[in-house]
């Protein structure tokens, strides 16, 4: 059995860790912190983990976590680097689903995030988490700065188009244009993500510069080997869960003579979460609801030289939690769909 500890319980990614990981047959959760929590049963503050998870909250320390072979950071940036040298050096992996192991340029995270890193030598170690991009080089890492939630829809939306050997759109001209439930925003009171605030209105957000575009531009960047520009805009939209993302690419004339479709279903052929879904197809978010899957579908809107990709997942499976146990399963080697079989909630 894989034992776990994830430091920061009581947040959306830290009990959908929860929710996953207390059915996972290789998991046993040996600890779960939060500094203002210490000793409250966990199902008390999520009861719909009553019977399921049977453990306290406790103190976020080393000596609370260090019979723990993975530790899961569901922490705002700036805890997981405080903590995770220490870890690390004990032989314990990490797996920070925070934003602290995602820029490997120290300067674009002080830019983005408002302080400077304080682990740069342990950064050198990390290795970025989006499983279908960089399986091979998780594989054996000890120490895993896993994508975010808007970079994983965009980043699987354009992987097929950047991977090829030749260009096939303008990769200097991308737009990105997305939106996200309020879960997006974390399990904090902040007037945007009240209910009579966020409740019928739609609004776009982060349009001068959004902390997700340079781990964005610097996935896409690794995928192609050349020089990758987007625009990104990001959008709340009065739902709980979801992400769509709505990608606009220009293609040059090698990528007008290739049938999208057919490079879509064969480069996503072997992944078990990922459904290129069939010609025409319009995904919604509510068929990712509550599941570690996303779902792609290919337009070329009047068989133009624009190609749209809709790309939907739930931000807290797909582009969170789920993808953080799918990164769990890989480093251990087991089967990367275990534990993460959940069919979407629908309606």
């Amino acid at each position: 059995m894989i034992k776990v500890g994830i430091v920061g319980g009581t947040g959306y990614t830290g009990s959908e860790l929860l929710r996953l990981l207390a059915l996972h047959p290789q998991v046993e959760l040996k600890a779960i912190t939060s500094r203002a929590e210490v000793d409250q049963p966990v199902s008390d503050m999520f009861p719909a983990l009553r019977k399921k998870v049977n453990i306290r909250f406790t103190e976020p320390t080393l000596e609370s976590l260090k019979a723990c072979d993975v530790v899961f950071f569901a922490t705002p940036h700036g805890v997981a680097m405080a903590q995770a040298a220490e870890l690390v050096q004990h032989g314990i992996r990490v797996i920070d689903l925070g934003a602290d192991f995602r820029l490997q340029n120290t300067e674009e995270f002080a830019k983005w995030y408002g302080m400077p890193h304080s682990e740069p030598e342990l950064l050198k170690q990390a290795q970025y988490g989006l499983v279908e991009a960089t399986r091979e080089k998780m594989k054996n890492a000890r120490l895993i700065g896993l994508a975010g939630c808007y970079p994983t829809s965009v980043q699987l939306g354009l992987k097929p188009l950047l991977t090829q050997d030749e260009a096939l759109i303008d990769e200097q001209n991308i737009i990105a244009d997305c939106k996200s439930g309020v879960s997006g925003a974390g399990r904090k009171a902040t007037v945007g993500s009240l209910f009579s605030e966020a409740s019928e209105s739609f609004k776009a957000y982060g349009v001068s510069g959004h902390r997700h575009l340079p781990e964005i531009e610097q996935g896409l960047r690794a995928m192609s080997g050349r020089p990758v520009q987007l625009t990104f805009t990001p959008h709340l939209v009065p739902m709980v869960r979801g992400i769509l993302a709505t990608i606009y690419v220009k293609l040059n004339d090698k990528g007008k003579s290739i049938d999208l479709q057919a490079l879509y279903e064969q480069h996503y052929n072997n992944e078990y979460f990922i459904d290129v879904m069939p010609k025409g197809s319009l995904p919604e978010t509510k068929s990712v609801r509550g599941s570690n899957y996303a779902r792609i579908a290919v337009h070329q809107p009047q068989g133009r030289d624009t190609a749209v990709i809709l790309v939907v997942i739930d931000n807290l499976v797909k582009g969170a939690s789920g993808q953080a146990v799918q990164a769990m399963n890989l480093l251990f080697d087991l089967p990367e769909h275990m534990g993460l079989e959940q069919l979407p909630l629908a309606p």
